[in-house]
């Protein structure tokens, strides 16, 4: 199938944009892959200390240039349910690379933070900065040139992201990713919100609350909703850097365990000194990005990615702009309901074809890019299908299913929930901005309502409690951009908004700062840029000030005279309070030169 219009264009400006930066990043790698295995160019000494602590059959396999070495880069902790699975995986994979007689060291871990347990803190005012971070720590444990190809251990919101930039720093070596995979479903998300809402209204307690959210994230696992850990696994495999069929098979799984092990080998048959040489820098292109953006908006994926996808794309050499995202959004329809912008979860979608119907479908109708490479070695095709086990435990796979196993969660292109796709991106007189529609219903697609402006969540929720919020509201919530605070997520709002729209009021959101993946029924316009820490046009908004939201036309404005607002003076907030406690002093440098939402909001000059 040839690729769609819109889709081949948006393809081909994002290749010319990006034709110098990509050149030059090509030649870097090119450069440095050419220079062979990087352990040749040791010391005697440097690579005594690279391998002092292995056994003599890793030290003599190491000791020449003709046994592969594969670095694991591991963001595993005990705290992060997504994460703790990842405790069992280096032996596995060391034994994986011996199977095969090769070795695997683990390079260096990562932080790895869990914005559900920061959401409405302050430590969620490190979350994005830790995206970057761990795209430094990654770079520090590869900077010691032992390896020939290194697999990463990541699956939560800034950790993908972080892990894919430095795997594109280092992108002469090939890269697979290695999810862990979701939690069982626990209790129904509806269930759960309404009982986060009948908490906010006052009707049941703590207690109610503690165990409503218990039954929800239960055990390991990546959360069940559709935010961004689980669109950061959609993304690894429809840009082909997981292995077909990977992203979501349960923790604890003998078939989670079997792909564990295919990924280590097959990582390390991709490098120079296999017979496939593959690095991750050559996957990861135009194409790529693009299948990557696709895939968001077919699922109504996290608007986090509206910034992470920037950056990844950037640090690779390309240049990804929000109105690639917003044309691409036009075209591309909506083909997963999943929670928030449905029922199911996504064992749900799993269970109903997952990715392999997903990509067979929007293969099919020409919204991906098929010849693309991949860490599986195919092109995009090759994921088409459903990852199992074969009597003697080896990993195989099936076709996709023809027919979805529930339409309800996950549609054929015939019929998509919707045209086009979960986000949209708008514009006006406040900035730019992101909403996320595939959870909103068509009524509230166009709001407009008098301001009322806040500088913090906590302001919003002490009006709310107060009762003083009787009405149609647009509320504005700024200094809550990357450089004001880090750009925290804003999720504590989003009972209160609720319940003032299910009393009938016309509600909306203009913030500065970030609600991602699980921005829901509420209408929010989010990554407001400039921020109100730049002077943005949102720092000039007053209460009373009517905003429209248009999220059919992409508007974003607030209904005063030009002149008139033009004239008026930015406010001003002291954010003293934001630069210490919970690590935040030693951010300072983040938040000084800290780029645009729309930019990727990261601290590299790339």
């Amino acid at each position: 199938m040839a690729i769609k219009d819109r889709v081949g264009e948006v393809t081909e400006r994002i290749v010319k944009r990006s034709h110098d930066s990509r050149s030059a990043y090509l030649d870097r790698i090119g450069k440095a892959a050419d220079q062979g295995p990087q352990r040749s160019r040791l010391s005697c000494g440097n690579l005594a200390h690279g391998f002092a602590a292995c056994g003599l059959s890793d030290k003599a396999a190491l000791s020449g240039d003709v046994v592969p070495n594969l670095g694991i880069i591991t963001a595993y902790n005990d705290m992060l349910s997504a994460h703790q699975p990842y405790e069992t995986y280096p032996d596995l994979i060391r034994q994986a690379a011996r199977d095969v007689g090769a070795v695997a060291q683990v390079a260096g871990g990562v932080p790895a933070m869990c914005d559900g347990v920061t959401q409405g803190q302050d430590g969620m005012e490190l979350s994005l900065f830790s995206r970057d971070v761990i795209a430094m720590a990654a770079a520090v444990g590869l900077s010691h040139q032992m390896f020939d190809a290194a697999v990463f251990l990541g699956i939560c919101d800034k950790i993908v992201p972080g892990l894919t930039i430095a795997a594109l720093s280092f992108g002469h070596l090939p890269a697979v990713f290695i999810p862990a995979g979701p939690m069982t479903t626990g209790i129904s998300n509806d269930e759960k919100a309404k009982v986060r809402q009948l908490y906010a209204e006052g009707k049941v307690g703590r207690d109610a609350l503690l165990e409503s959210e218990s039954k929800a994230y239960h055990s390991p696992g990546t959360c069940t909703f559709y935010g961004t850990a689980n669109s950061n696994q959609m993304l690894m495999e429809i840009m082909g850097l997981h292995m077909p069929g990977a992203s979501f098979v349960n923790p604890g799984t003998p078939l989670r365990e079997a792909l564990t092990k295919e990924a280590a080998k097959r990582a390390l048959a991709i490098s120079a000194l296999g017979n496939e040489f593959t690095p991750a820098g050559e996957i990861i292109d135009e194409r790529a990005i693009v299948n990557g953006v696709v895939g968001l908006h077919a699922t109504g994926g996290s608007t986090n990615h509206t910034m992470h996808l920037v950056a990844m794309a950037a640090a690779a050499g390309i240049r990804l702009t929000w109105d690639d995202i917003s044309d691409l959004s036009d075209v591309v329809p909506l083909l997963a309901r999943v929670y928030p912008n449905g029922k199911a979860d996504v064992n749900h979608f799993q269970a109903a074809g997952g990715l392999a119907f997903l990509i067979r479908e929007l293969l099919g109708d020409g919204y991906l890019h098929q010849d693309v490479k991949t860490v599986y070695g195919s092109d995009l095709s090759g994921y088409t299908v459903e990852a199992k086990l074969d009597a003697d435990g080896n990993v195989i796979r099936d076709p996709a299913p023809q027919i979805s196993g529930d339409e309800t969660v996950l549609a054929p292109t015939a019929k998509a929930f919707q045209p086009t796709g979960g986000l949209k991106m708008l514009t006006g007189n406040i900035g730019k901005a992101v909403i996320k529609i595939s959870a909103v219903a068509k009524e509230r697609h166009i709001i407009e309502a008098p301001a009322r402006v806040f500088h913090s969540q906590e302001a919003f929720l002490t009006a709310f409690s107060n009762k003083e919020l009787n009405g149609d509201i647009a509320a504005v919530v700024r200094f809550q951009g990357p450089k004001a605070c880090g750009m925290p997520e804003l999720h504590k709002l989003t009972p209160s908004l609720g319940i003032l729209q299910d009393r009938g009021h016309k509600v909306a959101l203009i913030t500065d700062g970030r609600m991602s993946g699980a921005s829901g029924k509420v209408p929010a316009a989010i990554h407001v840029t400039p921020e109100a820490a730049n002077g943005g046009p949102i720092a000039k908004i007053q209460d009373g000030d009517l905003i429209r939201i248009n999220a059919v036309t992409g508007e974003l404005t607030v209904l005063v005279d030009q002149a008139e607002f033009d004239a008026r003076p930015v406010a001003q907030e002291d954010l003293s309070h934001h630069q210490f406690g919970v690590g935040r002093d030693l951010f300072a440098a983040f938040r000084a030169n800290v780029g645009t939402a729309d930019a990727g909001a990261h601290v590299f000059d790339v």
